[in-house]
């Protein structure tokens, strides 16, 4: 089994040595005085010996072992170390002969640097097999596995064993791994869990399908049906008691793992496992599906309620433009009545006969005809959304029904009417007791509730009361001061956080890592200087610009503040010819060619490992068909359409992509690219990798989806790819968004979650970004979030003192600053904000999950309020550095230039079936929009890397290429590669088109006369 996890040419690589990084060299080829000392001892060793000496206690600590052919070192090493003993490095060619020489060299330096041998049966090899058991129970990818135990083994200064030996290693513990993950369950096994568990692999008559193919398939809107349905899977599993079902004893991974075999796999497959791997993968599918169900039906239950409120407030918007047209008619005649009314010289008398005469009877008939009825305060939103109360009413009982709601701080009064709703719906009542609560009604809806109570009419009180208890659970629900036990998204808000005890031990490192201090007074310090650092350079800029100054943010002549539209950056017209003739030079490639040329040099496909934990050779076959199905899902084809352009059968696509094509397998593959083209020369010069910025595109959906939304702006129903972008054109996160959520919420995910090799530190966005959370956020977790705000002389901003002090101060500046901050607040809560920006700086807690409950938190929770104090403080800041400084401006609005500029390439690689998204679920659609994630990044690195290349042979001719042109050179363009037509995957003959560098070769230059030496 183990043999078969590399092949022949595999095997002999990890037995040789590698090509070797600029980096690793400097870091493993660097002797010491002590090795100098070590190597040559001043007798008894000729220059041969001392050179392959040296190589050896170089290459330990870098590989784990040594390789026999120790003179197969890379030469830039060897030349490295020969080069500080001033020997020839060819005389390593002549080391080893006798091969007893370069064992007793081994073992020298075994025993200088303190390594040991993992001989079977010491404690560094049952430290190994303990360690490899460990992890073969978080992961199950063999290679994973292989890997890790390299890493973990130089750590720990053990020898590596060969590589046989690492792979049987490997095959047993995972097999341990399987066995004892039975054995943790086993007391879960009883005889009725055991047939439940066989009683979702059977085909249901009625359904058509299995239950386990009826409890993971999701719903595609959201309905009265699906949320019922919903709710029918969720009962049907906590019948099973799945609900109760405890595997905490089971690593995370290895729970994700299982489930993820489960889901996969076909009843067939499942069915010929042994029952000891069978019901642990059962177990952790029911378990976790009761999970993902209960989120599920309230996220349904959120959504469509949402539907009907929405549909109500376009009814009431359609209903005041009618009004507002009413209301002119009416204007016009009280134009005419008052004049008259207001005239002393008329008589009273008269002032009937003159109104008639003037304005005409059957004008004033019609105007009285017209119904004309004071708006309640909501404008009548509650009216309209009382013709869907019969239609909640088809789903709303089953949800209070069938979900746990427990209530915060402050929601006692919300929570005991839906204890009273439910005793309603359960008993069959009509009317609501007398005592039942109203205080939680808002005041706009509160003269509906009153109306009906003084009229008697309890009919109408039960249905805006019903109304309101609805809405305000599903807005508690949203700000988190409704939570569900059990749930996973909609858990109390507290659970996501580190404990207080649990946090105590890991303040002080995560104080030091984020630079932020640890004591209040500190802190508040810390923030004082950074906002008076700022307001003096605002100050300065506003003192020292004219009233019609129209370039420069001034104050106008009524002290209100002006902000210019930035000019035009100035880009050379040399950057745009030069641009076309890089572009010129550049070799025309099919799209799969590419990626097979790209993945010699990256190994991306050897990311995409099989969702079983089988870790196959990558065969020029299997590689074919990961390739054809990423061109597939890219490109809109779809895997039917592929299957015809490259000859590749359906059902083999299929297959590929079920069991290799994955979220986590495109994230890392999309990881090992974007860590690539970091490293490029061409791409430094873009930018650093430190900044990075995130934007929403819409893509249009046809059919059913719970992800996509009307929206006539974009010409019908669309959803949301929301990308993260860095400074060198590579994007390093994506993610699919329902296109009427705010995009603020997602922003921290990607770059908490970033791992990539791309050290962003900043990131800008648009006004979508923009809130007061984020702002402070961003800071707690040691990131600089720098927007573009629209409108930001409309912004409150804050200040540290009074307004008469602040004036003093700061006589420009001073009275923009309209609100003063709360210190006290902020001092107070502290603790808790650097408790919480440590849960998501580690993984506690997922950003958007905090971000979300936290904007809508009322204003009970003590902790968001101070989070959005700080964010003012923080806000304020960034506002007056933006105001004061021109080349801060220019540059966040570059980086969301560049970010923009992905959206074309994007499109023109989404091409087919006109760019229209045809998934309805969103795990398929998330895995979609990571394929095209990948392609555009690796059209992004062919380019840069032929650019490279290009500008290095233009500078070979003696063409002056400076940098300066070359940062203003996007590689966001497509002209080079096609997409279209007959899609070739033949990985064996495409390689052979490439030079002995792996390269294709370049056009000749076109040189523009501008251009010209």
């Amino acid at each position: 089994m183990s043999t078969r996890l590399f092949s022949e040419d595999q095997l002999e690589q990890l037995r040789s040595f590698p090509d070797i990084g600029r980096d690793d060299l400097i870091r493993f080829f660097t002797l010491t005085p002590a090795d100098v000392a070590f190597v040559d001892p001043g007798h008894g060793r000729g220059a041969t010996d001392r050179l392959g000496l040296a190589v050896q206690l170089c290459t330990l600590p870098w590989l784990g072992f040594v390789p026999d052919e120790v003179s197969s070192a890379p030469p830039v090493a060897v030349a490295r170390l020969a080069e500080r003993r001033g020997v020839d490095a060819a005389m390593l060619e002549e080391y080893g002969r006798r091969e007893q020489t370069r064992t007793d060299h081994l073992r020298s330096v075994v025993k200088y640097l303190g390594w040991v041998h993992a001989s079977p049966g010491s404690a560094a090899f049952k430290e190994l097999e303990q360690f490899l058991l460990d992890r073969a129970m978080e992961h199950d990818s063999p290679t994973l596995l292989f890997n890790l135990a390299r890493e973990y083994l130089i750590a720990a200064k053990v020898i590596r064993p060969g590589v046989v030996t690492l792979m049987e290693m490997v095959g047993t513990a995972r097999k341990a791994a399987t066995d004892l993950t039975h054995e943790t369950v086993a007391d879960l096994l009883t005889e009725q869990v055991c047939s439940d568990l066989d009683r979702m692999l059977a085909v249901d008559v009625g359904r058509g399908m299995t239950p386990l193919a009826w409890l993971t398939t999701p719903a595609v809107e959201a309905t009265a049906k699906s949320v019922k349905a919903t709710i029918e899977k969720l009962e049907w599993l906590r019948g099973m008691d799945a609900h109760l079902l405890d595997l905490s004893a089971l690593p995370t991974e290895r729970r994700r793992f299982l489930a993820t075999v489960g889901r996969r796999s076909t009843n067939q497959a499942l069915e010929r496992r042994d029952p000891e791997r069978r019901y642990p993968i059962l177990l952790a599918v029911a378990a976790q599906s009761a999970v993902d169900l209960l989120d599920e039906v309230v996220a349904l239950f959120d959504q469509a309620v949402s539907a009907r409120e929405s549909r109500a407030k376009i009814k009431t918007d359609e209903a005041l433009v009618e009004r507002a047209k009413k209301g002119e008619t009416r204007q016009l005649l009280m134009d005419v009545i008052l004049p008259v009314l207001a005239d002393p010289s008329i008589p009273d008398e008269q002032v009937g006969g003159l109104l008639r005469e003037r304005i005409g009877m059957s004008r004033l008939r019609e105007t009285v005809a017209g119904e004309w009825r004071p708006l309640p305060k909501d404008h009548g939103r509650l009216s309209a959304m009382h013709a869907s109360y019969s239609y909640l009413r088809q789903f709303t009982p089953n949800v209070l029904a069938a979900i746990d709601f427990q209530g915060g701080p402050g929601t006692a009064d919300l929570m005991a009417a839906v204890a009273i709703l439910k005793k309603l719906n359960a008993g069959g009542g009509r009317k609501v007791p007398e005592d039942a609560p109203t205080s939680f009604v808002p005041a706009r809806y509160a003269d509906y509730l009153d109306k009906a109570r003084k009229t008697g009419d309890d009919t109408s009180f039960r249905h805006y009361w019903e109304l309101c208890v609805i809405l305000g659970l599903r807005d508690g629900l949203r700000s988190g001061d409704i939570f569900v036990p059990g749930s996973r998204r909609y858990a109390d808000p507290s659970t996501y956080l580190y404990t207080p005890e649990q946090w105590q031990p890991k303040q002080a490192a995560f104080c030091t890592l984020v630079g932020k201090p640890a004591t209040a007074a500190d802190a508040l310090a810390q923030g004082k200087e950074e906002l008076h650092t700022a307001l003096a350079e605002l100050e300065k800029t506003l003192a020292g610009a004219a009233p019609d100054d129209t370039g420069a943010v001034r104050l106008d002549g009524d002290d209100n503040l002006v902000i210019p539209k930035l000019t035009a950056e100035d880009v050379p017209a040399e950057a745009g010819e030069l641009k076309d003739e890089l572009a010129g030079m550049l070799p025309f490639a099919p799209i799969a060619s590419l990626l097979i040329e790209l993945d010699v040099r990256t190994g991306f496909l050897d990311c995409f490992t099989h969702a079983g934990g089988r870790k196959q050779a990558k065969s020029a076959e299997l590689k074919r068909n990961i390739l054809a199905v990423l061109i597939a899902m890219a490109t809109n084809l779809g895997l039917a359409r592929m299957s015809e352009a490259c000859g590749v059968p359906y059902d083999v696509l299929a297959w590929t992509m079920e069991w290799y094509v994955r979220e986590d397998t495109l994230r890392e593959a999309n990881t090992c690219i974007v860590n690539h083209h970091h490293g490029l020369e061409l791409a430094g010069v873009f930018g650093g990798g430190t900044m990075s910025s995130s934007d929403g595109q819409r893509f249009p959906v046809r059919g059913k989806s719970t992800t996509a939304r009307q929206m006539p702006i974009h010409g019908g129903k669309v959803l949301s790819t929301y990308t993260h972008v860095s400074d060198q054109h590579s994007t390093y996160g994506t993610k699919i968004l329902i296109p009427t959520q705010r995009e603020a919420q997602f922003i921290l995910d990607e770059l908490l979650g970033n791992a990539t090799d791309l050290p962003i530190d900043e990131h800008t966005t648009d006004t979508h970004g923009v809130t007061l959370i984020n702002f402070a956020l961003f800071d707690l977790v040691g990131k600089l979030l720098s927007p573009r705000i629209r409108d930001l002389g409309k912004i409150t901003l804050v200040r540290d003192d009074t307004p008469t002090e602040t004036a003093k101060r700061y006589p420009h500046a001073g009275p923009l600053l309209g609100a003063r901050w709360n210190e006290a607040l902020v001092a107070d809560c502290w603790p808790d904000l650097l408790r919480m920006a440590g849960s998501l700086k580690y993984g506690q807690a997922t950003a958007s999950l905090v971000v979300g409950k936290w904007s809508a938190a009322s204003r009970q929770n003590t902790l968001a309020a101070a989070l959005k104090e700080w964010g003012t403080l923080r806000r304020t800041i960034h506002a007056a550095k933006y105001l004061s400084d021109p080349s801060y401006r220019r540059r966040i609005g570059r980086q969301l230039n560049k970010g923009e500029s992905l959206h074309a390439l994007r499109r023109d690689l989404h091409y087919a079936q006109q760019g229209t998204i045809t998934t309805p679920h969103l795990a398929d659609q998330t895995e979609q929009a990571w394929c095209l994630t990948v392609l555009t990044n690796a059209v992004i690195t062919w380019t840069t890397e032929y650019y490279q290349l290009a500008v290095k042979n233009l500078r070979a001719d003696g063409r002056d290429v400076p940098d300066e042109l070359l940062a203003h050179i996007s590689p966001a363009h497509s002209e080079n590669v096609n997409f279209f037509g007959v899609i070739t995957v033949d990985v064996e003959a495409e390689l052979a088109k490439l030079d002995g560098g792996g390269w294709r070769p370049l056009r000749p230059a076109a040189v523009e006369p501008s251009l010209r030496p």
